[in-house]
């Protein structure tokens, strides 16, 4: 059945995108809300209800469920569920939907570049169920890349059941993201900026920014009224940062860069060269991922899922420098472990907690040797997050606008944006989402746009070649003397120009063929009969223009006029070549590519 389509005014209209955002947010937000509740409870039943031993949440993300508590703790049973979690997604995922394998946050930013937008309709159900279960039972990830990734699918979805193109596809994509992470997040603002700013290194796709706000905003409005709008962590009344303290989030900073580097190593090394090369099936691999957390959560159980619950503790200042040493390490090995086995998760959540437990490391070590210049550790435990983020996805505003609404930390904002800056900086070129491109230029969404603009910013006269004698046909001349012209094999265009100047077409080989033998037609057929219209630039339009008339006439070559630029008539001083436009193009797009 084919998909119904919209009227074409309200396709032209840019206010569609309040009525497609509005909707967007809308099942964006219902599906966090039944995702974040079925997380929960799951998470409960296994950690609370099987082995005893229920997790620590923050304060945002508790539900009162019905749920009785095992009064006796059962270790084994807690140790046992993160690789029975690793074998049910795999079999899940690899069976039903491979690319819902790993952090979604990276399969989305793949869907907008390669793949027009187009997210599969069974991926946002088996990427929620497969995510569900690997963080219920254990598997240490987060919630965002999967949030995404259904957020994502079901804005693609709306746009395909619309028939809408391929580019407003992909910016419905970017809204159902947005929607997501502001829902689950209750960050609305932050997730806007995320959706459009995790695609590229250097960039913003800035054309979808009012559809993610809408739908962002939507969606957290859906998901408050219905479990309350609570922030996810409890911070205390911070005070702005003063002068000197800017130095100890300075070496937080640098401290963030390599820990970041380090991360992103051993997330692709065991990735690529543990799990993808071991000769088992995948489900297999994905279970042996969750017994590795196991084994590192009989040891750190700070490693255990999400992992917020640490964060609220470090805010709190409840952990020892040695837990927040080890449990940033064990973060690392148990996220690579659970996504790179391919288990379903995200990123962004363990890269807050390692930021997190950084940042504790800085603030609650500076504030035992040196109180004085680190008067507030919880305010260490915030910018770490943020920057951290920043520097492994390059995306610093919005891992700091989220970070701020999330926390309730408004007030360390120039601190946020001093360390986040610091940080993407030196950790330039390190990022953790391998599809993400350095800017639009790069991207294959964008191919046609900027063969557009690097046209438009190049001019005729830098391809032209000047000759002082063009050869032209009068409109009345004759078969014999066009054919005579056009054989020699050196004139591949030739314009056909009246005694006042004017060029009224041109004429190839193509237009001479039709006529090529037919010696009776010499005395009837004139140039101006078979001429393809006219076609004319002058030296200092642009070959965005050049190209337009090329595609038009079909000619190899276009005359270019001196004079007046809008002229019609003026004497032919050179000839362009289309494939001399195209050589130009393809040297500028190398140049533009090697910078």
């Amino acid at each position: 059945m084919p998909a119904p389509r919209l009227p074409a005014r309200f396709l032209a209209s840019p206010t569609r995108w309040i009525a497609l955002g509005i909707g967007v947010g809308i099942a964006s937000g219902l599906v966090a809300v039944a995702f974040f509740v079925c997380l929960e409870a799951t998470v409960h039943f296994c950690f609370g209800v099987l082995a005893g031993m229920p997790m620590l949440v923050p304060p945002g993300d508790r539900l009162d469920l019905p749920l009785e508590i095992a009064v006796a703790p059962r270790p084994w049973v807690r140790f046992v569920l993160p690789a029975l979690g690793g074998l049910l997604s795999g079999l899940l995922v690899f069976r039903f939907a491979p690319e819902a394998e790993g952090h979604g946050t990276d399969e989305m930013i793949r869907a907008f570049h390669h793949q027009r937008g187009v997210v599969r309709a069974r991926v946002p159900l088996v990427k929620g169920l497969a995510t569900i279960i690997t963080l219920g039972t254990g598997g240490s990830a987060g919630k965002e890349g999967p949030i995404a990734q259904i957020g994502g699918g079901i804005g693609s979805l709306l746009a395909r059941a619309l028939g809408l193109p391929d580019r407003d596809r992909r910016t419905l994509l970017l809204a159902g993201v947005a929607g997501g992470l502001g829902a689950i997040f209750r960050a609305p603002l932050g997730s806007a900026i995320t959706a459009i700013e995790v695609l590229y290194r250097e960039d913003f796709e800035s054309d979808a920014l009012i559809p993610c706000v809408i739908s962002s905003v939507s969606a957290y409005v859906v998901f408050t009224l219905v479990l309350g709008s609570t922030r996810i962590f409890a911070v205390p009344n911070l005070p702005l940062a003063q002068p000197y303290e800017l130095w100890g989030f300075v070496l937080l900073a640098l401290i963030c860069v390599p820990v970041g580097r380090l991360y992103v190593w051993v997330f692709y090394l065991l990735r690529d060269r543990l799990f993808r090369r071991m000769p088992l099936p995948k489900a297999v691999v994905s279970m042996s991922g969750g017994l590795g957390v196991a084994l590192i959560g009989l040891f750190v159980p700070e490693a255990y899922g999400t992992g917020w619950g640490a964060i609220q503790r470090a805010l709190d200042g409840d952990l020892f420098l040695t837990t927040l040493a080890l449990a940033l390490l064990a973060k690392i090995l148990a996220t690579s472990f659970t996504i790179g086995s391919g288990g379903s998760g995200g990123v962004f959540g363990p890269t807050l907690f390692i930021g997190a437990m950084l940042g504790g490391l800085v603030g609650h070590g500076g504030h035992a040797l040196a109180a004085p210049y680190f008067p507030h550790p919880a305010a260490y435990v915030l910018v770490g997050m943020a920057s951290f983020f920043a520097g492994v996805a390059s995306a610093p505003i919005g891992a700091m606008l989220m970070v701020a609404e999330m926390t309730g930390g408004y007030t360390l904002l120039p601190a946020l944006m001093l360390v986040s800056v610091v940080a993407i900086v030196l950790q330039r070129g390190h990022s953790i989402y391998r599809f993400q491109v350095k800017d639009r230029f790069r991207s294959p969404a964008h191919a046609g746009e900027l063969v557009v603009n690097v046209l438009e910013e190049m001019r005729v006269k830098d391809v032209m070649e000047e000759s002082p004698a063009i050869p032209t046909l009068p409109p009345s001349a004759r078969l014999e003397a066009i054919r005579a012209l056009l054989t020699d094999g050196h004139h591949p265009t030739v314009p056909v120009q009246d005694a006042g100047g004017a060029i009224v077409g041109l004429l190839t080989t193509e237009h001479l063929r039709p006529v090529l033998d037919d010696r009776h037609l010499d005395a009837l057929v004139v140039a101006s009969d078979i001429c393809a219209p006219p076609a004319w630039v002058h030296p200092d339009d642009d070959l965005a223009r050049a190209h337009q008339l090329f595609q038009a006439c079909g000619c190899p070559q276009i005359p270019v006029l001196g004079g007046s630029e809008t002229s019609h008539r003026g004497r032919i001083i050179a000839m362009l070549d289309y494939r001399a436009v195209m050589r130009a193009f393809e040297g500028e797009v190398a140049r533009r590519r090697r910078n």
